[in-house]
């Protein structure tokens, strides 16, 4: 059976991660997680205890966990450990005497609770005083009536969650509304078009990725553009040596360290650096995703007829978060470096091959589960290579974050 699993990230009010949401499916025809709730909570269990792992899902952080009815009932959760765990009651759950003697006994072991995509009733005031946390959803609440509630229950000393927060405005007005955590996708997003000055170090990495990125590769072009700032070198040289990247030669200069890798490791290589080092002021959880979908974009370039599609995808996925990066709009961006057709029209959102694999990528890591097997259908991607291929990718960007030194 083909497991799939994705994770959705968790931020604190100054947009640190403090935890990942695991989302899962089993088998291609989604039917546990559609129709049975009850055998996707379990199946949830053997999947990240002795398939993917904790520590490659979660690294440091929490876990939320769904939990259905007889998940509660038959004590399930207390395989998961539980200082790392969050217990997350679906709103499909009725908060009868059974589910609440079931909450005591979770909260006694020391887990903590959640009660997910919450819409006030009389029923739920049984299960509210167990709850740790409270999960609003954004998209689904209408903006009156998640303010309200935000305020409600923060007041009561429940931590609420904003999920689906799409935008900064969402996201400021949840800060302003008492909401202690977020969840979405606002973090990918420009908080602002225009107006920001791009700094010296800024001006120079994105030079790198875009000399590191012409048809014709010139190798002296691109070390000029690597002495034009000594922090740039130094750490360009210190990623090379780092067990991240696998490589254990003596480097001393940077045009040693340019030919030795090649022309194609070399373009890898100095965007990924260049995207991680432009990352700095930004939350590391955008940078870890931008990581992770280039890496991603890869591994199913290696589907793709002839296979040979990879180093292009590598650089879909990496380039497809820049205008959050640089907080300016990707085809402006764009305009300014020399990228190949290919590249440049699917990250122009045209309906191309490269475009369906990138959309597939975002598709996984959301969790949309049925726009995956569409998009992998329509690609010709094989779909039980994903959830390998997604694990192989989150544990090659968590060895670049626990070897080198950003």
């Amino acid at each position: 059976m083909d497991i799939f699993v994705a994770r959705q990230p968790i931020f604190d009010r100054n947009r640190k991660v403090v935890a990942y949401e695991l989302l899962f499916r089993s088998g291609l025809e989604n039917s546990f997680g559609l129709n049975n709730p009850d055998s996707a909570s379990v199946q949830m269990l053997d999947t990240t205890l002795l398939g993917f792992g904790l520590d490659t899902l979660l690294g440091e952080h929490a876990g939320f966990f769904n939990a259905s009815r007889n998940f509660l009932l038959d004590g399930h959760w207390g395989l998961l450990p539980a200082a790392r765990s969050v217990i997350e009651i679906l709103e499909i759950v009725v908060p009868d005497a059974e589910i609440v003697a079931a909450c005591v006994a979770a909260k006694q072991a020391g887990y903590r609770l959640a009660l997910d995509d919450f819409v006030f009733s009389p029923e739920y005031e049984a299960l509210i005083p167990y709850a740790d946390l409270i999960k609003v959803d954004y998209l689904a609440t209408d903006r009156d009536e998640r303010i309200s509630l935000g305020r409600r229950f923060s007041d009561r000393g429940i931590m609420m969650l904003a999920e689906k927060v799409e935008t900064h405005e969402e996201f400021q007005e949840a800060l302003d509304a008492g909401y202690a955590l977020f969840q979405g996708y606002f973090f990918c997003k420009p908080e602002m078009l225009h107006g920001k000055d791009v700094g010296a170090t800024k001006t120079s990495l994105a030079q790198l990725i875009c000399e590191v990125n012409r048809p014709e590769f010139d190798f002296d072009a691109v070390e000029r553009v690597i002495k034009q700032e000594v922090a740039l070198s130094v750490r360009l040289l210190r990623y090379l040596r780092s067990a991240g990247f696998g490589w254990r030669h003596e480097v001393t200069t940077i045009a040693q360290a340019l030919r030795i890798l090649g022309e194609r490791a070399t373009r890898k290589w100095a965007s990924l650096v260049a995207l991680t080092m432009m990352g700095d002021d930004k939350p590391q959880e955008l940078v870890t995703a931008s990581l992770i979908r280039a890496q991603f974009c890869e591994e199913v370039g290696a589907q793709l007829a002839g296979g040979d599609r990879g180093s292009d995808l590598f650089l879909v996925g990496l380039l497809s978060t820049l205008d959050a990066m640089l907080d300016r709009p990707l085809g402006e961006l764009l305009g300014e470096m020399s990228l190949n057709d290919d590249v440049t029209a699917a990250l122009q959102g045209e309906d191309t091959i490269l475009r369906e694999c990138l959309v597939l990528v975002v598709a996984y890591a959301r969790g949309d589960w049925a726009e995956v097997d569409r998009l992998a259908s329509l690609t010709g991607v094989d779909s039980t290579f994903l959830p390998g291929a997604y694990n192989r990718s989150v544990e090659w960007v968590g060895g670049i974050f626990a070897t080198a030194e950003v």
